[in-house]
Order: C-alpha cells, then structure tokens, then sequence
C-alpha cells in the first residue's frame, strides 16, 4: 500500500502580503511592480524543495470578511474596511500595486496547475481548517496567522509553519511548541484567542484579559464554558478579579467561540490536490514569465517540481 503523501495548505493571502511587504520592488517590462507574484512563486518554491509536499493548495479568501461572523461581533476586521458592499463582500484596503498582481497570481498558478480552492462565505481559514481536518494524511499549514494554531493536531500529524518572522525564518509549531509558547494545549487555543482578543482582527476580547491570566484559567478550568460557569458559580475557586471580568464579558464570549473558531466542515471539493511535477501549461508559464519578467521565479519553480 502506497504512503499517503503530505499536504500543504498555503494561506495565500498571508504569503503574498508578506512577499509585497517584503521583497523588494521588481518592475515588470510594462512598469508593472510584481513584487509580490515573484515572491510568492519563490515561497512555494523554497517550501517545496524543504517539505517536498505531493499534495499542494494554495486556500483564497473568497470572503475575507465574512457576513456571518460580522452578525455576531461588528468590530470584527472593522478597521480593514474601505468600502461596504451590500450583496459582495466589503472592500478590503489593500494597497493598489498590490491588488493589480492579484490576477497575475492566479494565472501564474493556473499555468503552473497549482490548485487554488476558496469558498463563498468563508475565509482561507476555514478553507484551511477543512482540508486539514481528515486529510488522512501529513498537512504543513503555511501562515502568518496565529489563529491557525488551534489545526495544530501531534497525532493526526497537522502542524504550522509560521511564517510570522518570515519564510525563511519559519517555525514549526507542534503542540509541545504551543504549550511552551503560551502555556494551553492546541485545542484550547480557539478559547486563548476569544479570551485574549486581537486587535489586528478586531476582536476586542475580555476587557483586563491577557495572554497570562487567560492561560491561567484555561489551565485550571479546562475550556471557557467551564471558565463562565466557574464565574457564574459563587462557590467555585475563581478569584474574584477574573470573575468580575468575565461575567462582565458575557454577551461577547457568547458569540466569540462561534467567530474565533474556524470551520472544518465547508463542502469543498477535495479531488485531485497533487502538486505536478510538470507545469500544467508550459507555454502558459513561458508566456507570463516574459509579460511579467517572472523568469527567474518561474525557472527555479519548474526545477524544483521536476526533481520531487
């Protein structure tokens, strides 16, 4: 019986905003800066030959906004907003050079027969979340978003390469790196981030809760449905600083769960996720390589998949 292989999921949009940020201006012949497709080629080349992935998806933010988590807590990605469209999902800012490579992203892969797969509704997260879950094989998840720490799963064999000091800097987050980081389990982390918040998603937490204290009660009681009964509960052995804060926070931790947690159950259409060791359209990838001076990345990604 042959192995199973090892996925690797990309959240995209982490990688070619750190790639924009980060890799340094590259004009293309029409004046065109395409800084961040040739650093995302490059990423996928880089972790290709280090993982030597057989199976390969780059997970898209059709929704990176979604309506049903904004429902239950409005301030969530509130400050990304530039434009709210009714029946579309909202603007988001996004720097003008960088929203112009977007298509060109998405023909480079094309050409290259990478899969990409994003789902109405839903963010790259939870697109993420449900390839991992039952993949029935090893996954590399490759983020710059904590929030993905809660895949983190030792005996299915799922762990994070965080890529949140770089690419090239990566860390491989197992459970055994999770407690030591933060003091609660992978499961737990979900309910660590509904409790602390985080400002860069607009999620505002319990007020008076940080990392610290929300890993104390997460030791001692487990899991935040405990944590608000504990609170709720005059006998039980929470302190009354932590219990006022809570109590206080109700209404929030009842929907923070809901928002913090991502899906694992999306419909999505799992079939055939190998990475190719040829490109799809050679011609394809020729031809965006000379439009867009992609030659260099394009090059070192065609040899990199042919000697997997």
């Amino acid at each position: 019986m042959s192995e199973p292989g090892r996925l690797m999921l990309l959240d995209t949009a982490s990688m070619y905003f750190r790639a924009f940020f980060g890799v340094p201006e590259y004009s293309a012949p029409d004046g065109t800066n395409v800084n961040a497709v040739r650093g995302l080629l490059g990423y996928i080349a880089r972790l290709t030959e280090e993982y030597r992935p057989t199976d390969l998806v780059c997970c898209w933010d059709n929704d990176w906004r979604p309506q049903w988590r904004v429902d239950l807590i409005p301030s969530y990605k509130a400050h990304r907003v530039v434009e709210e469209v009714a029946a579309a999902p909202d603007v988001e800012e996004v720097p003008d050079p960088l929203e112009a490579q977007l298509p060109i992203i998405l023909e480079a892969l094309s050409a290259f027969g990478v899969r990409v797969i994003g789902a109405d509704g839903y963010e790259a997260d939870d697109v993420i979340g449900t390839l991992a879950t039952g993949a029935g094989q090893p996954v590399d998840v490759v983020t710059g978003d904590r929030d993905l720490f809660q895949l983190v799963d030792d005996e299915a064999d799922v762990r994070i390469l965080y890529i949140g000091k770089g690419v090239g800097r990566h860390e491989r987050v197992t459970e055994e790196w999770i407690r030591g980081k933060y003091g609660v389990t992978a499961g737990q982390y979900a309910d660590f981030a509904a409790l602390r918040g985080d400002a860069s998603d607009g999620l505002p937490g319990v007020a008076g809760v940080g990392e610290k204290t929300a890993a104390t009660l997460l030791q001692r009681f487990g899991d935040l449905d405990a944590i608000i009964a504990a609170a709720q509960d005059p006998d039980s052995q929470m302190g009354p600083g932590p219990r006022g804060k809570i109590k206080a926070s109700l209404d929030y931790l009842a929907v923070a769960p809901a928002v913090c947690a991502v899906a694992r159950d999306i419909d999505l259409d799992r079939s055939d996720l190998s990475l190719p060791r040829v490109p799809a359209d050679p011609e394809r990838v020729l031809a965006l390589a000379e439009q867009w001076g992609l030659e260099t990345p394009s090059e070192r990604l065609v040899s990199v998949l042919a000697s997997r």
